[in-house]
This record gives structure tokens, C-alpha cells and sequence, in this order.
């Protein structure tokens, strides 16, 4: 194995959680082309606080033991944010995908060490803790789905509380509005 989990530096320390819900006006195929975690996929187009992201490794190895569709290694990184307050992050995560019976698919995450990604210059060491995205159809409405996203992040570097607590739930109100634009632009 190439990578492994990394425990919690801290039993002080405890993530916020933080939770995103909403529906948006596309199928759900198409909200998820926008928001699944791959390399040159769409997200890196529209999504500002994310997301550049580089495929490390995919192990069938792994989803052949796992009822998992997808499993990888991503390493992403982020621009700077709060008028450059947060310097760029990175974050390297092990990633699953699925897709249920029901046409419900997930994207779960959460950190990890890899030997293909060491700490890079010029970035801070983020941690992500188990998060994820659910996009679940709305029964009955097949141009109508709901989003469910979860987010513990640990920003990492020397940053005040204050600051992570005003970042993120503007950071997800505008990743919905981001994503709904993104999605409509996909109808056309």
C-alpha cells in the first residue's frame, strides 16, 4: 500500500462540522459532472475556493474489498482567501465514490499521508476530516436534485478561529451559487 490514514494530531482539537443542504435545478448526473473530485474535472472550472486537483493513485485493489465504485488519492489545492488572510492550502485525501440503487451518489473523503505528495512550498498543510457529498434525486422531479454536503476541515497554520468561522459558511453559500451557475451552464 502506498498511502495511509492519518490520525488526528490532537485530541484537543475538534472540527467544526459544517453542513451544506440544498436542491438544485439539474439532474443529478449533471450536479454531480460538478462536483465529483477528479482531475480536469469540471469543478476546477467553477469552484473559487477549491480546486485544482491531481490524481495520485486509484486502487481496485482497494475497491474490490470495499462496496466502493471509486477509490483514490487526490492531492487538491486551494488559492488564497479573505483577501489573501488564508494563504493557499493543500490537502491530500483518499476519496470514495458511489453510486446506490436509488440514483443517490457519494463522494466521501479524508486525510491522508502519501509518499508521492510530501508537504509542498509555498502551500499550508490542510487536514480533512471523514466529509462528503450526497446528490440525491428529488422523487417524481428528474431535473431536481438534492445536495447534501459535509465539511471538517482543519485549515492548518496559525489561523484565529474567528477567521476559519467567517470563511466557511460563506465559502458554502457561494459553492452552492457556483455550482447552481455551473449546472445551468451544462442545460444549454
Amino acid at each position: 500500500r502506498c498511502w495511509r490514514r492519518v490520525e488526528q494530531r490532537s485530541v484537543s482539537f475538534r472540527p467544526r462540522r459544517y453542513k451544506g443542504e440544498g436542491i438544485l435545478p439539474a439532474s443529478p448526473h449533471k450536479v454531480w459532472e460538478g462536483i465529483k473530485p477528479v482531475a480536469g474535472g469540471l469543478r476546477t472550472k467553477w469552484d473559487q475556493n477549491d480546486f485544482s486537483a491531481v490524481l495520485l493513485q486509484t486502487s481496485t485493489d482497494i475497491s474490490l474489498f470495499c462496496d466502493f465504485q471509486t477509490v483514490s488519492i487526490c492531492r487538491t489545492t486551494t488559492p488564497s482567501a479573505c483577501m489573501r488572510i488564508i494563504s493557499p492550502r493543500e490537502f491530500v485525501d483518499v476519496v470514495v465514490m458511489k453510486q446506490y440503487e436509488d440514483g443517490t451518489m457519494l463522494s466521501a473523503a479524508t486525510n491522508v499521508e502519501h509518499p508521492l505528495c510530501p508537504p509542498q512550498p509555498n502551500f499550508v498543510r490542510g487536514f480533512n476530516y471523514p466529509c462528503g457529498c450526497f446528490c440525491i434525486p428529488v422523487p417524481g422531479e428528474p431535473d431536481r436534485t438534492e445536495l447534501l454536503t459535509f465539511f471538517q476541515t482543519d485549515l492548518g497554520g496559525y489561523l484565529p478561529q474567528t477567521v476559519v468561522d467567517s470563511f466557511f459558511p460563506s465559502s458554502i453559500s457561494g459553492f452552492y451559487s457556483n455550482l447552481t451557475k455551473a449546472v445551468k451552464a451544462l442545460k444549454a
